[in-house]
């Protein structure tokens, strides 16, 4: 039996999953979810603004696949965090997010904040509800990490009213245990082994859900049994090194029109996969719950079931493919050959890729790269390696901007010692930069490289292709963001010329506070989306 306010009982709950801290922004509805986080030693990061706690919440949850916890105020607390559960929802992360609520006793009297939170937060979320008696709470929060955690995992949502959550209650600590997961039908991965066999140029693309499946040693198993090329997107990124002989980044463009079998493994047929055409090729989706069926198209077979199990089950069978393997090896090598151009420009105004190339030199195998932008952050989809699971934060399919400070603020806290590198675009700075003091404040070192190209690129230059001309997208040219950063205790500074971007750099990785690298790029130049993948 466990016995105290809404918060113990909140909190001795979470703590079974592991949860060990709490993203929040203080408010009185709040304040014994505090309480109990100081008496049980959990850490509290506290934001300026709730959109952040709840990216940072979504970007621990990445980090360590398991559930992770915003708390956030009342009203205006919960609406600021919306953002950030529906990019939870898209990106399938299991964010439990826990916030107060006006008192139940005086409902409809107009209390401060008092709005019925539940209504609007439930269709972004898997569950959604009020917790209205104090005994109740534990087995409430428990079944929402459980829910949370659950293929297909995503968000879930709770509010406690003020007088429920300061109220004393008494309870059994609920059973932690997750459900099984969903066994594969064996007929149905026979068939897409058969496919992979009988084809001649098959590729296997790889997101999200593998990564959460655990999948990595799975994956590999199987693209080595079926000799299958992989490229991976999202956080599939990292599951297969990008040394290993099987794994593909440049030459993703080719399987629109050459590839004969597409085999999309943990990601939506959405936007980022052609929506699941590529012409005359099968393509098979494999997903991990009956609710990802793609509802758009239908595919030449679709398994549904735990990923790593799929995976496993297909690695039993083998083929080979090795004329397309080494045909796409020699163009993926021309590929990154061709980069090098790019990678060293010594261009004015600095051309984006140049800063990649000076960033590339001094990143860790183990580093955390955040991307938060557009223009300027797609980039890092076609030039940055990632090595190891976890290493990779960017927006997802929902493409919202302000999730990078918050992303790099878990990833520090989740990982002390790593490299966190943030690629953010001017544009993105706006939306959450004041957080850099939230960095700051909490001793959470980050290199923030700022691509300033003092444009909204993304919409300018196509609004000028389709108009002749633009409205609603110039920013401030050269804008000192830097200087911001310095006034919040972190530090900055501006370059100007592609030369003096590495010893820019080599300060930032030395100085030991957030820091921001802000590097002013040439606006003619418009990213080529059609390249990257996501």
């Amino acid at each position: 039996m466990i016995e105290g306010h809404g918060g113990e009982l909140a909190l001795a709950a979470l703590q079974q999953h592991g949860v060990g801290e709490l993203f929040t922004l203080s408010g009185g509805h709040i304040f014994p979810f505090f309480d109990a986080a100081v008496k049980q030693g959990v850490r509290i990061v506290d934001v300026r603004h709730e959109q952040t706690a709840t990216f940072a919440a979504e970007g621990m949850a990445k980090l360590t696949r398991r559930a992770a916890v915003a708390v956030l105020t009342a009203g205006p607390g919960v609406t600021n965090g919306m953002s950030a559960i529906a990019t939870a929802s898209f990106n399938g992360s299991p964010v439990v997010v826990l916030a107060g609520r006006a008192g139940q006793q005086r409902w409809g009297a107009g209390a401060l904040q008092e709005i019925d939170h539940v209504p609007f937060v439930a269709p972004l979320v898997k569950h959604a509800a009020t917790v209205t008696d104090p005994s109740a709470i534990a087995a409430d929060v428990n079944a929402a990490v459980v829910t949370a955690q659950s293929p297909h995992r995503g968000p879930v949502f709770l509010d406690f009213p003020i007088d429920v959550v300061y109220a004393s209650g008494k309870s059994e600590l609920p059973d932690p245990t997750m459900p099984p997961r969903l066994e594969p039908d064996r007929d149905a991965v026979n068939r897409v082994a058969q496919i992979i066999a009988a084809a001649q140029r098959p590729a296997l693309v790889v997101g999200s859900d593998v990564y959460w499946a655990r999948g990595e040693q799975a994956l590999r198993a199987a693209a080595e049994a079926l000799r299958i090329p992989v490229f991976m997107n999202g956080m599939g990124r990292g599951l297969l090194p990008p040394d290993h002989e099987l794994a593909f980044n440049r030459t993703r463009g080719l399987l629109k029109d050459e590839a004969d079998a597409v085999i999309v493994a943990g990601t939506p047929l959405d936007f980022r996969l052609r929506f699941g055409s590529y012409g005359a090729a099968k393509v098979v989706h494999l997903v991990d719950a009956p609710e990802q069926v793609a509802g758009h198209t239908v595919p030449e077979v679709t398994v549904v079931g735990d990923l790593a199990r799929t995976l496993e089950l297909l690695a039993e069978r083998h083929a080979d493919h090795q004329e397309w393997i080494e045909r796409l090896r020699d163009i993926e090598q021309a590929g990154r050959r061709a980069d090098r151009e790019l990678l060293d420009s010594t261009r004015e105004p600095i051309h984006p890729a140049r800063i990649y190339g000076e960033v590339l030199k001094r990143l860790d195998k183990d580093a955390i790269v955040v991307c938060d932008g557009g223009d300027f952050a797609s980039y890092a989809g076609k030039f940055v390696d990632v090595h190891q699971p976890g290493g990779w934060l960017d927006t997802g399919p929902y493409g919202c901007l302000g999730s990078g400070p918050g992303h790099a603020i878990a990833a520090r806290v989740a990982h002390p010692d790593r490299q966190i590198v943030m690629f953010m675009g001017d544009g993105a700075f706006g939306f959450a930069g004041l957080d850099f003091d939230t960095m700051v404040r909490h001793n959470l070192p980050v290199v923030a490289v700022i691509g300033n190209n003092g444009i909204w690129g993304l919409e300018k230059h196509p609004m000028k292709a389709i108009y002749g001309y633009d409205v609603a997208a110039d920013l401030q040219p050269g804008c000192r963001y830097d200087k911001v950063v310095e006034a919040l205790g972190g530090g900055g500074e501006m370059v100007t010329r592609p030369d003096d971007i590495g010893q820019a750099l080599d300060r930032a990785f030395k100085a030991g506070v957030p820091y921001v690298v802000n590097v002013v790029t040439d606006p003619a130049i418009a990213y080529p989306r059609s390249s990257n993948l996501g």
